[in-house]
């Protein structure tokens, strides 16, 4: 048994998911979540290129010359890049301590912002209740 197929409700369907997707994407999140993720890419390359260029030579130099990139094991044919390696968690080291601070400080405006908006809250409240007094005594 065939199963007739209308070519208006495909239409119809296909217009309804197409909507709910521009309703997705214009949500608030998944744009600010576009822009984080694009950000933290070049976050993340600004922050590699200091571990690998600047950082890491320093720490090879302070440990005697030592070039972290270098730095293999051989095993059978396969070569072990154990000092890429230790690159790679120096630079999640990084990423992670910038990212940590940078909350660190959003978390810090975002509470002054709080206080304000409770003290401005409380000093309608002290104004209202004044009112609210003043027209008892009338």
């Amino acid at each position: 048994m065939k199963k007739k197929v209308n070519k208006d409700d495909i239409i119809k369907n296909g217009n309804k998911t197409l909507h709910e997707f521009k309703q997705f994407i214009a949500r608030g999140n998944v744009v600010d979540l576009a822009v984080g993720v694009i950000i933290g890419s070049a976050f993340g390359k600004i922050v590699t290129s200091i571990v690998n260029d600047i950082l890491m030579p320093l720490v090879g130099i302070i440990i005697g010359g030592l070039n972290f990139s270098n730095l293999t094991i051989q095993v059978g044919e396969a070569t072990i890049k154990y000092g890429t390696f230790i690159e790679n968690v120096i630079d999640f080291l990084i990423v992670s301590a910038c990212i940590f601070f940078l909350i660190k400080i959003i978390n810090k405006f975002s509470k002054k912002e709080e206080q304000d908006e409770n003290n401005t809250k409380d000093e309608k409240t002290i104004i209202l209740e004044e009112i609210r007094d003043l027209l008892k005594e009338k």
